[in-house]
């Protein structure tokens, strides 16, 4: 399961798909500047979401 971890507090969620319910995977959306932002999508194609944010920065994922 992919968990999203916070490196300043430790506060973690697990993050799953609500359609299938497979864990979201780690992923890079290049934006059209040129900039990428890190994501979070399902593996079956069902979506991608920003990943999640705490104390101000993106949490780290682990996928494990």
């Amino acid at each position: 399961m992919a968990t999203y971890k916070c490196d300043k507090c430790g506060m973690a969620v697990n993050a799953t798909c609500g359609h299938c319910d497979k864990p979201l995977v780690n992923g890079d959306l290049e934006l059209p500047d040129g900039t990428s932002v890190q994501i979070s999508e399902c593996p079956d194609g069902h979506g991608k979401i920003k990943s999640p944010l705490c104390c101000g920065e993106d949490m780290t994922c682990s996928v494990g």
